[in-house]
């Protein structure tokens, strides 16, 4: 074949199958390696969950004693497409809450959310890292409803709320340090090249 058929097949080629940039591939592949669905799919194993704390002593002396059975939701997660790829993972919570003051008791009904973040980061040599910061009690909002003003005074004097955010931030940060999370918090792209290379 000529020089100019070579150039002009070529030309076909590359017009069938369009180049971009080196720059353009990688920030196609990362957010293709981290898709919605995939980090989603690393907490869906959190919906659902309940666990109990306490009773634990709280208010001035700690006479007082908070026990509460916890349900985590669904989470949502939302990607945000910036300089960065980051996610904004939100977890429900409803909470059944007893506050034990021996004398009487008081029962709170919570709702809220755990708010966690985590953003894509890349590394040596060849590794794409999600970075979760794991919550801290700030991060998780309540909301904490009863029926009397007593029981609101009380609430405000036990310090039910930060109890609360501070069990429920513990709890889940436990769980992100769990194997099938972290399981897909870092991905060896070069270790699976050079396995599906061999095959």
């Amino acid at each position: 074949m000529s020089e100019s058929g070579q150039r002009g097949a070529a030309e076909v080629a590359s017009a069938s199958r369009p180049y971009i940039s080196y720059e353009d591939f990688g920030r196609r592949f990362l957010e293709y390696a981290a898709s919605e669905s995939r980090i989603a799919g690393a907490f869906s194993q959190l919906t659902g969950a309940a666990f109990d704390f306490g009773p634990i002593g709280v208010g001035p002396g700690r006479l007082a004693k908070v026990s509460a059975q916890v349900r985590l939701g669904e989470p949502v997660l939302v990607r945000n497409l910036g300089e960065e790829i980051t996610f904004d993972l939100a977890i429900p919570l409803n909470v059944d809450l007893l506050l034990d003051l021996t004398v009487d008791r008081h029962r709170f009904d919570v709702d809220g959310a755990v708010h966690v973040h985590l953003t894509v980061r890349t590394a040596e040599p060849l590794r794409v890292i999600i970075d979760i910061a794991e919550p801290r009690p700030s991060d998780v909002r309540v909301n904490v409803a009863t029926a009397t003003r007593r029981g609101q005074l009380l609430r405000l004097l036990a310090s039910v709320d930060h109890e609360i955010r501070r069990f429920v931030a513990r709890y889940v940060a436990r769980e992100i340090r769990k194997p099938h999370i972290a399981a897909v918090r870092e991905i060896d792209v070069a270790t699976r090249l050079d396995a599906a290379w061999k095959v």
